[in-house]
C-alpha cells in the first residue's frame, strides 16, 4: 500500500507540474503576445509622431526658399567717384524684389569690382511702397542725410544710383524719397527731393572696365 501511495503521489506531482508548466507557458505566450501588440502599437505611434509638422511660411520667404535666383542691376560710383557704373548681381528671387534690391545696393559694391558705394554708411531702408501708377516711395533712415559727405556730384550719384536701380523694374518709373517717414527738401543741397525723381542715364558710364 505504501508503494502504491508513493506512485500515486509521484503521478500527482508530475501531473501537477505538467499543468503548472502548461499554464505558465500559456501565460508566457499571452504575455509575449501582449508585449508584441503594445510594441506594434507604440511603434505605430512613434512613426506617426515622426511625421513632419507643416509650418506656415510667409509668401515672401516661401519664394526665396525655392533656390531660384534673379539677376538685378545695381548702380555704384566708379573708382574716382565721377560717374555711375552698373553692376549685375544674382540675388534670391522674392516677392519683394525692389526691397531686396535696395538692400543689396546698401550693402555696397562687390570688393573685387573696384567700385565705390554711393549711399552713406549706416543708411538703412525703413520702408518701400510700390504704387500701381509706377511710383515707388522709399523711406530711408536719417543717416542718408546726416552721414552724407556732400558735394553736388556726390549727391547726384547718391540720388540717381537709387533711382536708376529701382527703375530697372518695368512697374517702376519714378521715385519719391522719404527720410524717417518725411519728405526732405534735399540730401546735401544740390538735388531737390521734394518732387518725384525720374532716372538719369547721363551719369552712367557704359565702357567701364572692372579692375
Amino acid at each position: 500500500m505504501k508503494l502504491v501511495s508513493a506512485r500515486h503521489i509521484a503521478v500527482l506531482v508530475i501531473l501537477t507540474m505538467a499543468v503548472m508548466i502548461l499554464l505558465t507557458g500559456c501565460g508566457a505566450m499571452n504575455t509575449l503576445s501582449t508585449i508584441k501588440e503594445r510594441f506594434n502599437s507604440d511603434q505605430t505611434q512613434v512613426e506617426l509622431s515622426l511625421e513632419p509638422i507643416p509650418e506656415f511660411i510667409p509668401p515672401e520667404e516661401e519664394t526665396s526658399l525655392t533656390g531660384e535666383l534673379v539677376e538685378v542691376t545695381l548702380y555704384f560710383a566708379d573708382g574716382y567717384g565721377q560717374s555711375l557704373v552698373a553692376e549685375s548681381r544674382l540675388i534670391p528671387k522674392t516677392v519683394g524684389i525692389a526691397r531686396a534690391t535696395i538692400n543689396e545696393l546698401l550693402s555696397g559694391p562687390s570688393p573685387q569690382s573696384g567700385l565705390l558705394p554711393t549711399v552713406p554708411y549706416g543708411t538703412t531702408l525703413k520702408d518701400i511702397n510700390v504704387k500701381e501708377d509706377g511710383l515707388v516711395i522709399v523711406d530711408f533712415s536719417s543717416e542718408l542725410v546726416e552721414n552724407h559727405a556732400g558735394g553736388d556730384l556726390g549727391e547726384s550719384l547718391t540720388v540717381y544710383s537709387i533711382v536708376n536701380t529701382l527703375t530697372q523694374f518695368p512697374t517702376v518709373d519714378r521715385v519719391q524719397f522719404l527720410v524717417d517717414g518725411k519728405i526732405v527738401e534735399t540730401i546735401a543741397g544740390a538735388v531737390s527731393l521734394s518732387q518725384e525723381i525720374y532716372p538719369d542715364s547721363s551719369l552712367v558710364m557704359t565702357d567701364y572696365y572692372y579692375q
